[in-house]
């Protein structure tokens, strides 16, 4: 595992997270109404999601496990292998369905779907990422 990658990555993830907190809105409609903020929630949380599939996959990379068939997998194989808890794990599957969304078909995107998410999980990311620091310390240097 190569723990400047992850660095980056854990960094590049707390930016997302921050410009979320500082731009989400705090009523739903505010959010419906302004494709501005629209576009900056949506391609953060998007990043986000990516950022913890990549990290995720980096990780798995370096286990003698088989690679997961799915973005949403990975997240599977994380708890598995005793990286995640699997309630977080069935978080993050939840969110890469948002960024499937997101990425494919934009005009869909429920925004109030999109408001919940940056208001109530938000801190998934960021248990996420606590717990991909507390694993990385764990491994042998």
């Amino acid at each position: 595992m190569d723990r400047q990658v992850m660095d980056q990555k854990l960094e590049s993830l707390r930016r997302c997270v921050r410009r979320i907190e500082l731009k989400c809105p705090p009523q739903p409609q505010m959010l419906e109404s302004d494709p501005d903020l629209q576009d900056i929630l949506s391609l953060n949380l998007t990043r986000a999601v990516q950022l913890a599939v990549d990290m995720g996959a980096h990780i798995i990379a370096g286990l003698e496990v088989a690679a997961p068939g799915t973005m949403g997998e990975t997240f599977d194989v994380l708890a598995d292998q005793g990286v995640l808890d699997a309630a977080l794990a069935l978080q993050l599957k939840k969110a890469v369905g948002f960024r499937n969304i997101a990425v494919h078909n934009y005009v869909a995107i429920n925004w109030r779907m999109v408001h919940a998410l940056a208001q109530d999980h938000l801190v998934d990311f960021s248990r996420f990422a606590t717990a991909v620091v507390v694993w990385m310390q764990a491994q042998p240097s």
